[in-house]
């Protein structure tokens, strides 16, 4: 079974950083992308970034510039690296897997998603 885990979220001053981690497990045989979401209570849940199992990468207009995301293959592992935080990007963060090419991909879901990590950034 694949699962998501994210780490790293926390409380931030406007203006500071924060590293999220996403950690995945149970792929096998199959390329996946790996994404970042956020969501504020109440409202839709919004893409942040992305980086395709070829390396491409894409950014919300909103964040351009300020993060950067990157993987890991070896270790299974995505992050995201934000600077220069605004208070209105508190939300939950959530990492997403989405697979594309390979001979067992069959067997996995289109999509998973981790449980979420909280970031609050205060004014």
């Amino acid at each position: 079974q694949v699962r998501l885990v994210e780490s790293g979220g926390g409380s931030v001053q406007a203006g500071g950083s924060l590293r999220l981690s996403c950690t995945a497990s149970g792929y096998f045989g199959c390329t996946y992308d790996m994404s970042w979401y956020r969501q504020v209570s109440g409202k839709e849940r919004e893409f942040v970034s992305v980086v395709e199992a070829v390396g491409f990468t894409r950014y919300a207009d909103s964040v351009k510039g300020r993060f950067t995301i990157s993987r890991d293959n070896a270790k299974n592992t995505l992050y995201l690296q934000m600077n220069s935080l605004k208070p209105e990007e508190t939300a939950m963060y959530y990492c997403k897997a989405t697979r594309r090419l390979g001979s067992r991909c069959w067997l996995y879901d289109p999509n998973y998603w981790g449980q979420g990590t909280p970031v609050t950034v205060s004014s």
